[in-house]
């Protein structure tokens, strides 16, 4: 099966760590022209790409200024046929915290994982639109199907946010060509799981998935790939859950 990649122009957020970066070294290495977003780490973007890629830098916890990304990578790459959004945060927030605080917790996951997400989408529909078509990938989580603990309440919120946004876009513009999927990930050893990891324990972490192992993220990006690829148009819409067997009973 060949999926075709060679000079596919794509964007993906977050990718100078865990998911991101696994999903970016993915499409350099089928071809691809990509831009590599990051927050602060350019220099761990940038390593990530060739002559044919771009670094671009965006807070997303900016709403207003997030989708500017876009309008660079088309500068640069002359188009966009594939939009991944995976960045975000997970903020622990114990509920008990001082109501200002924990509400500034949650207004600060929703802008980075939901809001600037909407914006990008947005903002990549109205190419696709005009261009006849294109593919958006949503990285989502299992916390958005059966929630999580109460500290990572917002974190979950988002996360389902970007399950109804991702079905909102397949409903709204697949006649105009534009397909969306969302990639579900249950506990992947990245960085950002670590902080839980280490708070609640391995145990805790392992203890519910069917397989041996924790889910890595190079275990992620080979369905990004295959989304990207255009094959899967007809599953628009849907949710690929890659957790490790911990929804069976």
């Amino acid at each position: 099966m060949e999926l075709n990649l060679q000079n596919k122009k794509v964007l993906i957020t977050g990718s100078s760590r865990g998911i991101g970066k696994a999903i970016t070294k993915a499409f350099v290495g089928e071809g691809s022209i990509v831009g590599a977003h990051y927050n602060a780490s350019k220099k761990d973007a940038e390593a990530l790409i060739t002559g044919k890629g771009i670094a671009l830098q965006a807070d997303f916890s900016n709403p207003g200024k997030s989708s500017g990304i876009i309008d660079e990578f088309i500068a640069f790459s002359g188009g966009l046929d594939v939009l991944i959004l995976n960045a975000g945060i997970a903020i622990n927030s114990n509920p008990a915290k001082p109501e200002k605080e924990w509400i500034e917790d949650w207004e600060k996951t929703m802008a980075s994982n939901l809001t600037s997400c909407a914006a990008l989408c947005r903002k990549a529909i109205n190419c696709f639109v005009k261009q006849g078509g294109g593919i958006i990938v949503t990285i989502s989580s299992r916390a958005a199907f059966r929630g999580d603990t109460p500290d990572y309440m917002a974190y979950a919120a988002s996360k389902a946010g970007l399950v109804a946004l991702t079905r909102s876009i397949t409903r709204g513009y697949g006649k105009q060509g534009v397909v969306a999927f969302t990639v579900a990930p249950g506990f992947t050893r990245t960085e950002m799981a670590q902080v839980f990891i280490d708070k609640y324990g391995n145990d805790y972490a392992t203890g519910d998935i069917a397989l041996s192992e924790l889910t890595e993220p190079k275990d992620i990006a080979p369905t990004v790939l295959f989304l990207a690829s255009g094959l899967a148009n007809h599953a628009t819409g849907a949710t690929i859950d890659i957790n490790a067997g911990s929804y069976v009973h």
